[in-house]
């Protein structure tokens, strides 16, 4: 095939990650850079972000990628992308937010899940009817107080003349197409990602749209993830330091495409994701719904194929936050005060390495120490915004070391509650993908083995799986391979880690306990938590 050189940025819930890559028999990473931005968490479960933050960390990004890369910005044949998903941004005629940026983790609209879906007689927490309403036409429902329908119905009660100025509604990565192109768009898996899109027809659900109140005219024009939306506007190439008329695909949601990334893209392939978030997603070929269970099937990049996607609001966020209040004493209270990043230098290439690597020799188990890895409340399989985190069972013995390591069990742990239901449904596969920057970490592999009984294979650069996946949507799109599914041949396996047998009887055990922790526990999170 012809080598071509695309830019795929990489929009994630903390920073960008903007990857120059060449499309030849691999996908090679010629340059890399990345930049953070705000997360805003406000009172009642709110969470935003500006995007006028992403944009900015797309021209600092490109500009440091493009000088790693050694290339000139003509040399970039095309431009696309991997975001996070179910975002909402209202957007004006002109394409510019009317308001900051809505996350998939705001969730605020409990009143409007309320007032929209959960009354009446409920399966799964959803009105009967309309949920079988919505199964009918979508495939899954909106049974989630962080699921977009909602925020852009708290928009419509509490900022009226903020909803008066919208045009479109778009998510994250459309909001940045439509800067770079002027084109009102949205893949198809994002509008699957919105809970309003008819898998039967391919286009807006103009019924489930009227039961739910979203007006059909703010809905932008569905377009395929390979798909060339447009070409790169003057004035957005001066910023980002690109060639004006560089071809701007639609790319991805994070979720449709770190599998493919991965090399997960054939029927009955699983991968596992730990990145801020985590999931477990098993391509399948047709639509099926745990309503239960809160998993459902996904529509995916690839056309005519879905991903059966269970979703962990927070799993590296647990790491970060042990990083912060654990591993750094905050407080300033020292016997011994060391820097670990002078001592371990050369050794360890971050201080999230130094962690993983220190739990090394914990015995599996963390001396029966169980976290649950709920900081900001769960979605699947149970929905409960109220859930939190916790350590479980500390004693006198129990040091840092142990809780570090609980809290890389307690993700693990979850992620296998995601395999066990999702194999009531399909098979997952007997070898996973582990994709993110958990993936970085052999230790985290071998737990996430020995946890599941599975393979765990990685790929190069695990960590930038969702920016291979969206240089994959483009080497469709500019002709380089003829299809998604041709991706397999070209992420390889990178590590293999085998399951150890002699750690699954504590596991299996503290397994159980964890599952039962929420079941216990679910009254005291409401009695504490609920607004």
């Amino acid at each position: 095939m012809d080598k071509k050189r695309v830019i795929a940025y990489d929009i994630g819930t903390t920073g960008v990650k903007t990857c120059v890559f060449e499309l030849d028999k691999t996908v090679n990473l010629l340059g890399y850079s990345s930049a953070g931005y705000n997360l805003y968490v406000l009172p009642g479960g709110g969470a935003e972000q500006e995007p006028d933050e992403w944009w900015d960390a797309m021209c600092r990004t490109t500009k440091a990628a493009l000088g790693h890369a050694g290339i000139e910005p003509e040399a970039v044949d095309g431009i696309s992308f991997c975001s996070q998903m179910q975002g909402l941004v209202l957007a004006d005629k002109d394409g510019r937010p009317v308001r900051r940026a809505m996350s998939y983790m705001d969730q605020r609209a409990r009143e409007e899940l309320k007032k929209g879906l959960a009354y009446g007689i409920k399966i799964a927490g959803a009105n009967v009817f309309k949920l079988l309403k919505s199964l009918k036409y979508t495939g899954a429902v909106a049974a989630s107080v962080k699921d977009p329908v909602w925020k852009y119905k708290w928009v419509e009660a509490h900022e009226p003349e903020v909803f008066k100025k919208a045009y479109k509604w778009l998510d994250v990565k459309e909001s940045l197409v439509c800067r770079m192109t002027g084109e009102f768009a949205m893949t198809r898996d994002s509008a699957f990602a919105a809970l309003l899109y008819d898998i039967h027809k391919e286009r807006w659900s103009t019924e489930v749209c009227k039961m739910l109140g979203v007006n059909t005219a703010h809905l932008p024009e569905i377009r395929e993830c390979t798909d060339k939306i447009g070409a790169l506007l003057p004035d957005a190439a001066a910023e980002l330091g690109l060639a004006p008329g560089t071809p701007v695909f639609g790319g991805g949601g994070d979720a449709s495409l770190i599998g493919v990334g991965a090399g997960a893209v054939l029927p009955g392939d699983t991968h596992v994701y730990s990145g801020t978030s985590g999931w477990v997603s098993t391509v399948v070929e047709k639509s099926i719904v745990d309503a239960g269970a809160m998993i459902a099937a996904i529509v995916g990049a690839d056309k005519g194929r879905y991903n059966y996607f269970a979703e962990l609001e927070t799993a590296g966020k647990c790491l970060e936050w042990v990083k912060d209040h654990l591993a750094l004493d905050e407080i300033g209270v020292y016997l011994d005060k060391k820097n670990v990043t002078d001592e371990y230098e050369g050794k360890y290439t971050s201080l999230y390495e130094y962690m993983t690597e220190i739990v090394r020799n914990v015995p599996a188990g963390s001396g029966g120490v169980i976290f649950t890895p709920w900081l900001h409340g769960n979605r699947c399989p149970f929905e409960d915004p109220n859930a939190r985190g916790m350590f479980f069972n500390i004693s006198l013995d129990t040091g840092k070391s142990e809780l570090i390591r609980a809290v890389l069990e307690g993700v693990c742990f979850h992620l296998n509650w995601f395999i066990e239901a999702q194999d009531k449904k399909v098979k997952t596969s007997d070898t996973l993908r582990f994709a993110g920057g958990g993936a970085l970490s052999p230790v985290t592999c071998q737990i996430l083995a020995d946890v599941t009984g599975k393979t765990v294979e990685t790929v190069a650069s695990p960590q930038n799986a969702g920016a291979v996946g969206a240089a994959i949507t483009a080497a469709v799109g500019l002709g380089v391979i003829e299809k998604i599914s041709d991706a397999k041949k070209l992420v390889p396996a990178d590590a293999v880690y085998k399951p150890n047998p002699a750690n699954k009887a504590v596991y299996d055990r503290n397994y159980t306990v964890f599952k039962n922790l929420y079941k216990d526990n679910k009254k005291n999170f409401s009695d504490l938590n609920k607004e």
